[in-house]
């Protein structure tokens, strides 16, 4: 474990150092082929670096946050577009805070405590209500800690727990993981920045369709980077050639299919193991139902509606359902899984032996 540690610090000073490069060239490269070129390094040093690090928990957000989040916002910074552009005076720490962490600062003039409209995928807006901040959010991520706690230890006996319930289990472990870990990142940057910052959920079991889920609701640090790096670029493209209306979505089935690469390369990362695509089917295949529930959508004019409870329902069933048969099995078959509980027993056993060696130096003991 110490090592991975050390491994896990030398990565992440390699990650400094890149940022600081691509912070210096700002105002002297400028945008575009040359800008990319410049980057272009720091772009690949960022898709080798997780493969230093072998643990599941430490080297799978290492991927996440900088093979995918930094790789696509130093690419828009290239052509300078996206977060890491937006303030020409913008100082390096909040720069490398914006490009490494998975964050999203809120906008200026906007109620803190009124909900923003997060854009979907079809460049509609809804309002849902935001995640719930100070005690209230507190008290929310209390309760998530707890139950992820439980599920770990619930984990000890999974031999007299049917498979189909450890799934269950799993997307439910995947769910508190990532919201604790991304809600973790976006405490570090209020409190070292001062920002105020862009919910990352937004209780993703209320979704009311795919729409709602992919669009809003889920892991909308991920959805705030693929609308400027994929959906914009290809909607474009699209409305010159079938026009606006349809142009949404040619743009979405292509943000499913960039994010069923990433996803490959992150299970890459955790696995070590050639891909069988299941990831990417998940993903397609979710495309494709957004892509047509859309499409159905404009064609009705949005004149007819499920209960609102029949179709959270039917699109959390649907989720979870397609995740129990493409999604979460790689946990299992890459052992996941198995890595992550060992890691849990080794960070138990590192943490005891330092509050025992601390307990030794103190006076009276």
């Amino acid at each position: 474990m110490e090592g991975e540690i050390l491994n896990f610090i030398k990565v992440w000073i390699s990650v400094l150092v890149s940022l600081c490069f691509c912070y210096s060239i700002r105002n002297i490269v400028p945008k575009g082929t040359k800008r990319l070129l410049s980057v272009l390094p720091v772009v690949c040093l960022f898709l080798y670096l997780p493969l230093k690090i072998s643990s599941v928990h430490l080297g799978g957000s290492t991927a996440f946050f900088i093979a995918w989040l930094a790789n696509f916002k130093v690419l828009l910074f290239a052509f300078g577009k996206g977060p890491l552009s937006s303030d020409p005076s913008i100082s390096l720490p909040l720069f490398i805070a914006l490009a490494c962490l998975p964050i999203k600062i809120r906008q200026k003039g906007k109620n803190k405590e009124t909900p923003s409209p997060n854009p979907r995928l079809d460049g509609q807006s809804k309002e849902n209500p935001a995640p719930s901040r100070g005690k209230e959010g507190l008290r929310n991520y209390a309760v998530k800690g707890v139950l992820l706690a439980m599920l770990i230890r619930a984990y000890d006996y999974s031999d007299y727990i049917h498979p189909n319930v450890i799934l269950i289990m799993y997307s439910f472990h995947v769910y508190f993981f990532l919201e604790i870990l991304l809600a973790v990142g976006a405490v570090l940057a209020r409190n070292f920045l001062g920002l105020e910052l862009e919910p990352q959920f937004n209780e993703p079991y209320l979704a009311t369709s795919l729409q709602d889920f992919w669009g809003c609701r889920w892991n909308l640090v991920v959805t705030s980077i693929l609308r400027p790096t994929v959906y914009e670029p290809t909607r474009a493209i699209g409305s010159h050639l079938i026009g606006r209306k349809w142009a949404p979505l040619p743009a979405v089935f292509a943000t499913f299919v960039v994010s069923a690469i990433m996803h490959e390369i992150i299970f890459y990362y955790l696995g070590r193991v050639r891909p069988n695509w299941e990831i990417s089917w998940f993903f397609l295949l979710h495309g494709i139902c957004l892509t047509a529930e859309i499409a159905l959508k404009k064609v009705l004019n949005n004149r007819w509606r499920l209960p609102k409870m029949i179709s959270t329902m039917l699109t959390v069933g649907f989720v979870m359902s397609t995740g129990f048969w493409l999604f979460f099995p790689k946990f299992v078959e890459y052992k996941v899984d198995v890595r992550a509980f060992e890691e849990y027993a080794e960070i138990g056993a590192y943490m005891k032996n330092v509050s025992q060696s601390i307990a030794r130096v103190l006076p009276g003991h």
